[in-house]
């Protein structure tokens, strides 16, 4: 209910803004504009695009590098914690690539892996994998000394700390790097699909803004909250069953 009562006195504070014309109708369209917007672009699409064409493609691009992101971020945070030659190496590379806008890489995409699929997802990719590895980092070095001397005196080899006592610890850290991510992941795409991009979310939102169709720029900036919210949404359930001895909120 909490929810509901904050969605509409959003809706109703965008209709007074619209109303009061504070900003012209071209510049901050009602949410009615919006809407119409959004029907005209799902119906009949834009520039030989559909709306939906475009949140599937944006949605697939997202989600493959997401999940590569994690899968190397996971195991890289893990060899960096276990092994001190493997930190030595990644470790100046990861904190040399962390503050670099992805707009930065772009260019040198395009040049080493051309205008297809390959450079947008490595994009995402690589602005996520970092906020993975440092969260697993994070997990693994704060799991309690205790429980690692307990196993041991137990009988438990190096193998067996580390997969039944180490990456349990660590869970709780690591799903909250992939909750982060999954932002970053989000937050990335508009930059990647710049790159010769003829469908996807952040294409439209771009191609739209340029002819100043704010209502469709509105609709795209929507859709892709909406798609960071469930996606966020389908992570804490997963780690819920994942590790339902954490307390959560």
């Amino acid at each position: 209910m909490r929810y509901v009562a904050v969605l509409l006195g959003s809706l109703a504070a965008w209709q007074l803004v619209a109303l009061s014309h504070v900003f012209p109708s071209f510049a901050f369209p009602s949410p009615a504009s919006t809407y119409d917007a959004f029907l005209q672009t799902l119906h009949h699409g834009y520039q030989g695009s559909t709306l939906l064409d475009d949140l599937s493609v944006s949605l697939e691009r997202v989600s493959i590098a997401y999940v590569g992101a994690v899968v190397i971020g996971v195991v890289l945070g893990f060899s960096m914690t276990q092994s001190r030659a493997v930190f030595t190496v990644v470790d100046p590379f990861l904190q040399f690539l962390r503050p670099i806008p992805p707009l930065a890489y772009i260019p040198l995409f395009v040049v080493w892996f051309g205008i297809g699929e390959m450079p947008k997802v490595l994009l995402i990719l690589v602005s996520t994998v970092p906020v993975i590895v440092i969260n697993t980092m994070n997990g693994v070095r704060s799991t309690p000394n205790y429980r690692i001397e307990l196993a041991r005196n137990l009988g438990a080899n190096r193998r067996q700390i580390l997969t039944r006592v180490i990456f349990p610890s660590s869970l709780p850290d690591i799903f909250t790097g992939m909750k982060v991510a999954i932002g970053v992941a989000w937050s990335t795409l508009v930059a990647a699909e710049l790159i010769a991009a003829s469908r996807g979310l952040g294409w439209l939102i771009e191609q739209a803004g340029t002819e100043l169709q704010t209502g469709i720029v509105v609709t795209g900036i929507i859709l892709i909250g909406i798609m960071g919210y469930l996606m966020d949404v389908a992570i804490r359930v997963l780690e819920k069953l994942v590790i339902p001895w954490r307390d959560f909120v």
